[in-house]
């Protein structure tokens, strides 16, 4: 009932004072989101089948042969799947950089609800283990939280059936950022940068997902993969919000 009466509330909200989209600073009135204006809302690209199984970019047309994309064929990744919600673009870029750099924890509602649009995502997740890409402790610190966290939090709310999100990995060196930094840097970069958490428990047969905001290269999250298997993880995916 509260949560009726939670919502009741914020409707009312929004129609006296509606939100602007976070990408084109429109008010919001007739979206699916809270933060997207019903034109940016359309410009989301959900990711359906077929993509690439290494990082989650789909494929266009028919799809014979290979399914990893040329610029993962280098990544010998450590996980077995990678997935990804939307193509970061326009204003799925704009929902990641609002809660990265804005501290806008407010867009979350909606990168989840983007998540639950995507076709068999949260049926994939029920029931795993999902594990934050960490941030090094002085970066969260300044940002006050960890959005990768954030977001696994979300996800395991609304896939339901016993999702649970574990702090399983602690970045043991403080990187520079990877923004702009080709594969083989970041590669470099990230070497031994991460490590089983204190007191990190890794039940083999349980389905783990790495999760992460935004699949650039992969290298973030191979590092973390290689530790998770070193470490006795036999059943690794990887899920992101965003691609690009």
């Amino acid at each position: 009932m509260t949560t009726n009466w939670q919502t009741l509330g914020r409707g009312m909200v929004d129609v006296v004072f509606p939100p602007n989209c976070v990408h084109c600073q429109g008010l919001v009135e007739g979206s699916p989101y809270r933060h997207l204006c019903a034109a940016c809302a359309r410009k989301i690209e959900v990711v359906k089948a077929p993509h690439c199984t290494t990082c989650g970019h789909p494929f266009y047309g028919e799809v014979v042969g290979e399914r990893s994309c040329p610029h993962c064929q280098s990544l010998a990744p450590a996980y077995r799947e990678g997935r990804t919600a939307v193509l970061l673009k326009g204003p799925a870029r704009a929902l990641v950089h609002e809660l990265k750099y804005h501290r806008g924890m407010h867009v979350l509602a909606d990168m989840t609800a983007i998540f639950a649009r995507c076709p068999g995502l949260l049926a994939w997740v029920r029931g795993a283990t999902l594990v934050p890409v960490p941030l090094h402790t002085r970066r969260e610190r300044e940002r006050g939280y960890n959005q990768s966290v954030l977001l696994a939090e979300g996800l395991a709310q609304a896939a339901g059936g016993g999702t649970t999100v574990a702090r399983l990995l602690h970045r043991v060196v403080d990187t520079v950022s990877q923004t702009h930094h080709d594969k083989k840097t970041r590669m470099a970069n990230l070497k031994n940068a991460f490590a089983l958490a204190a007191g990190g428990a890794i039940t083999a047969g349980q389905h783990h997902i790495l999760i992460d905001d935004v699949f650039t290269t992969g290298s973030t999250l191979n590092s973390c993969a290689l530790v998770l298997r070193r470490a006795g993880c036999l059943n690794l995916d990887v899920l992101t919000f965003g691609h690009g």
